[in-house]
């Protein structure tokens, strides 16, 4: 437990602090309900402190030279590499991520922290003619200044490090908000990472705190110009309302209800792992995990046995086991949610092909078929292990069926057709959507996001480039102008 309880503090201009509030925020394992670490909740005061911190590094910050900036990130990457299995172990401790689940978060953060090392250098000016004798026109990337990052519980390590990365790495400064359920590993930890990696105080600082206790200062607060969230659609829309009505950019990675789809001349076993992985990793608590599972009327039956004897054999239990494929969901609120949406199901006229038994903060598996039209559970996102088994009559009935859907954040369909499957992809309402592999997906050069309600702007790559830089126009008239008057 040292661990949690060494990062287990507010990060402020660079210091390991307590935070002011008047109650504490109890972090447990959802395993077996071992209490990690214990934090007093950040006030207003505290964010207004960390932003003013962060406006203060960031002046100086943004004029070090690219490669100075470029090595402290290759400097975080490697302290994570050095760190990896107590990193994997903070894993499974504070979020019931299984063994493989966790070893997966830490390769990808190092991933994307090695390709926004590479970043720091991608900025580049414009010389733009003119129509006008004798201008020139500059266009210069600029920082945008401040960023406020409000992380989620899921891929906390990954998520945060995703975002704070590039953004330090383009000259900005960063204040995380990690959720509560997630204060360390989406949160202390990263700091802790950076500030053995030399970066400047006040550059990357965290808050440990919540709505109840805040309210809204940490997005209407005057320093940060961009606020990028991650979470539930709900939650999205008022962060974008108000953000919107101080002029400030939103990056909001929202809720999912992605889907996989089985074409009629796919590879049923290929489909089959495809679709287990897709909705079953970290316990289907993914917004790009496929809620729905669609297949071709004429392979529906062969489909369904296969995926149902692999569901089936999925083992549920201890995350620390590395046979365990299925461990505890977030906490046993999660899971009382999860078991009503299935018994509202059946209720409503569904049948279970898979049922599992809810058992504490332990949900195990369950494939549902045969929902009536118009059911909730089709049209919303579903965070935890529950499968949807939708046939569907040919390519336009799967085209209409995906996209009835006020989503639109990732999917993937299966055909032995590579164009065939792209064809596809290009009439679904998705940010991502992917050919023969699972819904599952990022890669630290490709723009990620979603449409509709599953969000708004682009992370990765050149992406994350025009997420955390503005642009500047500076003209330069090198004789004299002829004013009219």
């Amino acid at each position: 437990m040292s661990f949690f309880n060494e990062l287990a503090h507010q990060y402020i201009d660079g210091e390991w602090l307590n935070g002011s509030g008047s109650w504490d925020i109890i972090d447990f394992n959802p395993y077996n309900g071992e209490k990690l670490c214990s934090v007093t909740v950040a006030t207003a005061a505290e964010v207004d402190l960390a932003y003013r911190a962060a406006r203060r590094a960031q002046r100086e910050w943004a004029a070090v030279p690219p490669h100075r900036r470029r090595h402290v990130l290759e400097n975080a990457e490697r302290v994570v590499g050095e760190r990896a299995d107590d990193i994997v172990e903070m894993i499974i401790d504070e979020l019931g991520g299984t063994r493989f689940r966790a070893e997966y978060e830490v390769r990808a953060a190092r991933d994307f922290l090695r390709a926004a090392a590479g970043l720091a250098l991608r900025p580049e000016g414009l010389l733009l003619p003119s129509a006008v004798d004798g201008k020139e026109n500059r266009l210069y990337r600029m920082p945008v200044g401040v960023v406020g990052v409000i992380s989620a519980f899921n891929f906390p390590f990954l998520v945060t490090m995703k975002t704070v990365a590039p953004a330090l790495a383009l000259g900005n400064a960063v204040v995380v908000k990690p959720h509560q359920n997630a204060p360390v590993v989406g949160g202390g930890l990263a700091a802790r990472i950076f500030e053995d990696a030399g970066l400047p105080a006040g550059l990357l600082n965290v808050l440990i705190t919540d709505s109840a206790e805040i309210g809204d200062t940490f997005i209407d607060h005057p320093v940060p110009k961009v606020i990028s969230f991650t979470g539930s659609d709900r939650v999205g829309r008022h962060i974008a309302a108000t953000a919107a009505g101080l002029f400030k950019k939103t990056i909001l990675e929202l809720s999912g209800n992605s889907a996989l789809v089985v074409l009629e001349d796919a590879d049923i076993d290929y489909a089959v792992r495809a679709a287990v992985f897709s909705r079953f990793l970290y316990q289907g608590q993914v917004g790009m995990a496929a809620n729905r599972i669609l297949v071709d009327r004429s392979v529906e039956a062969e489909f369904t046995e296969r995926f149902t004897a692999e569901v089936s054999a999925l083992q549920a239990g201890d995350p620390r086991d590395p046979d365990t494929r299925i461990g505890p969901v977030i906490s046993e609120f999660q899971a009382d949610a999860l078991t009503a949406l299935v018994e509202e199901a059946l209720a409503s006229g569904a049948t279970a092909l898979v049922r599992g038994r809810t058992r504490g903060s332990l949900v195990e598996p369950t494939v549902l078929t045969g929902l009536p039209h118009g059911s909730p559970l089709l049209t919303q996102e579903i965070f935890g292990p529950v499968a949807l088994l939708m046939p569907f009559e040919g390519e336009d009935d799967a085209v209409r069926i995906v996209n009835d859907s006020p989503h639109g954040l990732s999917g993937a369909v299966h055909t032995a057709n590579t164009e065939r499957g792209v064809r596809f992809a290009r009439r679904i309402t998705s940010g991502t959507f992917h050919v023969n592999d699972s819904t599952v997906q990022d890669d630290p050069l490709a723009a990620f996001g979603g449409e509709r309600m599953s969000g708004t702007g682009r992370l990765n790559g050149e992406a994350a480039v025009e997420a955390f830089t503005t642009r500047q126009w500076i003209s330069v008239q090198h004789g004299r102008t002829d004013f009219p008057f």
